[in-house]
């Protein structure tokens, strides 16, 4: 099963689209993020992916209450950003969260994340935050050493599922970079890709490769993919 997933980056209480997830680099902002899932869960959406930028910048969650709200208009959402500790991610799970996305602490504490995922089977994803060839954290602010097959491979075996996010063409409006996607192909476990969506062509090659969804963001936003065109690619 296929899914167009519109993405809700929060910052200071409001949606925003940012530049390569640069923290000044506004390019969009909408003042309510209630209001904006509510327009999404009308034009047809089935999942909701809802990231809290200050989160993830700070290591701390900052959106808990926005976050709480959109659970409860009743549809399905996955919350990443600033999820640093097991207690937020269980925390988020119990408030209604289908799936939590765990990116610093997937790095930092592989075995823990791996008990984590096998208590809470298919309700973890792993974010594959990529920047040049290697995995970030912290924001996307600190580069790793690991590649992202590498990082992959850690977690292939567990319940779970991945979110791969190209951060070189995040917010860009350029298209997405599809030699660097091959890895995906060998990816035995469920994926979403994210980062630099920008025409019905790219999410149908996202399709193509055996993704399990594709997040929209900043094309959304800036009016270069009308959703409703977006939905006929879900199965």
């Amino acid at each position: 099963m296929f899914r167009v997933i519109p993405a809700i980056d929060l910052k200071d209480g409001k949606v925003v689209r940012l530049r390569q997830g640069k923290e000044n680099e506004i390019t969009f902002k909408a003042e309510n993020p209630i209001e904006i899932a509510e327009h999404w869960i009308e034009k047809g959406a089935k999942v909701l992916h809802v990231v809290d930028l200050d989160g993830a910048f700070s290591g701390e969650l900052r959106h808990q209450k926005e976050i709480k709200a959109i659970i409860s208009l009743g549809i399905e959402v996955q919350v990443g950003g600033g999820i640093r500790s097991f207690d937020v991610a269980e925390r988020l799970l119990r408030l209604g969260a289908q799936r939590v996305i765990l990116g610093t602490l997937a790095v930092n504490k592989v075995k823990e994340v791996r008990d984590f995922a096998s208590k809470w089977k298919n309700r973890v994803i792993i974010a594959i935050d990529v920047k040049g060839e290697r995995i970030v954290v912290k924001g996307w602010k600190e580069v790793t050493r690991l590649k992202p097959l590498e990082f992959v491979k850690l977690y292939e075996d567990c319940d779970l599922s991945f979110l791969y996010t190209n951060i070189d063409v995040e917010g860009l409006l350029s298209g997405i970079e599809r030699r660097r996607m091959d890895f995906l192909t060998k990816i035995k476990r469920p994926f979403y890709v994210a980062g630099g969506v920008s025409s019905l062509e790219d999410i149908a090659f996202v399709k193509k490769i055996g993704a399990a969804g594709v997040i929209l963001g900043s094309a959304l936003y800036m009016g270069k993919i009308k959703f409703e065109e977006a939905l006929e690619f879900e199965s």
